[in-house]
């Protein structure tokens, strides 16, 4: 097995290097990078407004880490008042580490579906809900905790922007170093990468590697543009994706 690692920095060196470390042939190839959003500097502001009980949410770690910086610039900590939910266990983690507050995420799989259906966010209406998140994403968790009631606001945190490459050299070269599995975690990356390979390659290469992702949603896109061979992750951390590939 030669695996393609398509996750941004650091994850994805981190995932190939314990790769590398079990005697695995992987190499990093992130499609993505991160620079800071738009709307950080109204973040503080809008911290200000909430009040006991409302709710602050962090949908990806890079939020966390974009939002503490841009705090620690003005001099100002996390605040006590609102109760903490996170997309995941990672991102939860960073999110108590900055914060120190005790932080509610979904246990089984980290998507918006199911941190919708913890307890804590059934009877909302009348709360404020903050959300810390990339540029784009899903609009349901917003959508829906509107639906129940909750006064939603959004602060981008962070710039998720394409990594340009030569798509015919990059096919070239890792179809020359043997690559048979693709490891992809976002929609926005799979559909990235099938546009970047070159029609023939895509055709003898890229769609017959085995391809890993991190939700049934991505596997029917993957589906969708052309792959058979297609495993589910049972979470989007490294954690969880080195398992599904030993």
């Amino acid at each position: 097995m030669s695996i393609l690692v398509t996750r941004p920095s650091p994850a994805g060196e981190q995932l190939v290097s314990r790769l590398r470390a079990l005697g695995q042939v992987a190499w990093s190839f992130p499609l993505i990078e991160f620079s800071p959003g738009r709307e950080l500097s109204a973040l503080a502001d809008q911290m200000n407004t909430l009040q006991e009980g409302d709710l602050l949410f962090a949908l990806s770690q890079h939020a966390v880490e974009f939002a503490h910086a841009q705090l620690q610039q003005q001099g100002l900590a996390w605040p006590d008042d609102p109760r903490y939910f996170a997309i995941g266990r990672t991102t939860a983690l960073a999110l108590h580490t900055v914060s120190g507050a005790d932080v509610r995420y979904p246990l089984d799989r980290e998507i918006s579906e199911v941190l919708l259906q913890l307890p804590e966010l059934q009877t909302i209406a009348g709360k404020r809900a903050l959300i810390l998140r990339g540029n784009g994403g899903r609009e349901l968790l917003g959508e829906t905790l509107r639906e129940r009631g909750a006064d939603v606001t959004f602060v981008e945190c962070y710039q998720r922007c394409a990594k340009h490459y030569d798509g015919a050299q990059e096919a070239m070269r890792w179809h020359a170093r043997g690559i048979n599995t693709l490891v992809v975690t976002s929609g926005e990356m799979l559909q990235q990468l099938w546009s970047l390979i070159p029609l023939w390659y895509r055709e003898n290469w890229l769609l017959r590697c085995r391809l890993l992702v991190v939700s049934e949603r991505l596997a029917n896109l993957a589906r969708e543009l052309g792959w058979q061979d297609i495993r589910i992750a049972d979470n989007a951390d490294n954690d969880a994706l080195l398992r599904a590939l030993q």
